[in-house]
């Protein structure tokens, strides 16, 4: 069997990466590598237990730290273990720092690499994640894209060779958990809304973050806060309490579990963050994203997913919509299975 070696290193890339190591059994020597760039319990190792996924192969431990001196640490060590390991390819998720770093060892050492979740564009290269995307993708020799708008970004960069369209895998692991009912029921009465919010734009202000959390507290229904690290420490560098908004609960960050516990409980979603976008959709749940743009463009179609950024007090209006969804967004749940037939094909 080939040997290919994927990187992994923040919470989306567990989910994606849970499915495609079932499909790549006696199939593919896949190893996995960690980098370690969220280290939260809740966010990373919770995740190897709930569902079974195996332990990576090799661990970095990198941690946080600014863009460059986490990338580069990343590098250093991600090179080492190829030059020691030879895989015959190297596969990558998403938009991640992790992400960029695998895809410059590959090209630096020549080792196909493979993107997962390829051709996704905010066109808003404010955001780290625009530029590790577009970067990845034009080192790659197979790019695994979820829908033709995805294609039509990609072509308008000149990218036309290696690219397949597989769906995407995220909806892989939620009919996953759909169909064996793994989704932990939380332990909070409906309705209820549910809410996360993490990026610098969102967070990192405090006039923003005061806004936000004011808007969310004012809604007509009570909203359950899972609230990242980064959040929480925001609110309480800036003095932001709790108490101040008694119709928000603030919980700990959800193992994906419980999250998707949550989720197909809640009555609609107010997020920034993307993969959240899209399980919304899948699970038929009012999505409100706290942003000025999505790379997830489809979702935005019959009202199932909304865009609000500069005026929030518009938030509680869209509960008005009745928004409708599509089954076949984003392909069958089947994207795993393509993912390493497509590899094995080219390694072959």
């Amino acid at each position: 069997m080939k040997k290919v070696l994927a990187i992994i290193g923040a919470r989306p890339q567990f989910i994606k990466h849970f499915p495609l190591e079932l499909a790549a059994k006696n199939k593919v020597d896949l190893l996995t590598l960690h980098t370690g760039q969220h280290y939260d319990e809740n966010m990373s190792n919770v995740f190897f237990n709930q569902l079974g996924m195996s332990e990576p192969n090799f661990q970095l431990n990198i941690g946080s730290g600014t863009h460059g001196v986490q990338t580069a640490k990343m590098i250093i060590e991600i090179e080492s273990v190829c030059l020691r390991e030879k895989p015959d390819g190297m596969l990558v998720y998403g938009d991640t720092n992790s992400t960029l770093a695998g895809a410059i060892v590959s090209s630096k050492l020549h080792i196909p690499l493979f993107h997962v979740e390829a051709g996704l564009r905010s066109y808003n290269k404010s955001m780290p994640e625009e530029v590790n995307r577009i970067m990845t993708d034009h080192v790659s020799s197979l790019l695994f894209i979820p829908s033709e708008v995805s294609k039509s970004n990609l072509l308008k960069e000149g990218i036309e060779s290696g690219v397949h369209m597989v769906g995407d895998i995220m909806k892989d692991i939620v009919q996953y958990v759909s169909i064996n009912n793994l989704g932990q029921n939380p332990e909070v009465e409906a309705p209820y809304i549910y809410a996360t919010l993490h990026r610098p734009y969102n967070v990192d202000i405090k006039e923003r973050l005061k806004s936000i959390l004011t808007e969310l507290n004012l809604l007509p229904e009570k909203v359950i806060f899972s609230r990242h690290p980064r959040t929480k420490n925001k609110m309480e560098t800036l003095q932001l309490n709790d108490e101040d908004y008694p119709n928000i609960v603030f919980i700990e960050p959800q193992g994906y579990l419980e999250n998707m516990g949550y989720l197909m409980n809640c009555s609609r979603l107010i997020t920034d963050s993307g993969g959240m976008q899209k399980e919304a959709y899948w699970l038929k749940k009012q999505c409100i994203t706290i942003r000025s743009e999505t790379e997830w463009v489809e979702t935005l179609e019959q009202d199932a997913n909304t865009l609000v950024f500069d005026d929030l007090s518009t938030i509680k209006d869209l509960f008005k919509l009745s928004p409708t969804w599509s089954n076949s967004l984003y392909g069958d749940g089947n994207a795993s299975e393509q993912i390493i037939n497509t590899i094995n094909d080219y390694l072959s």
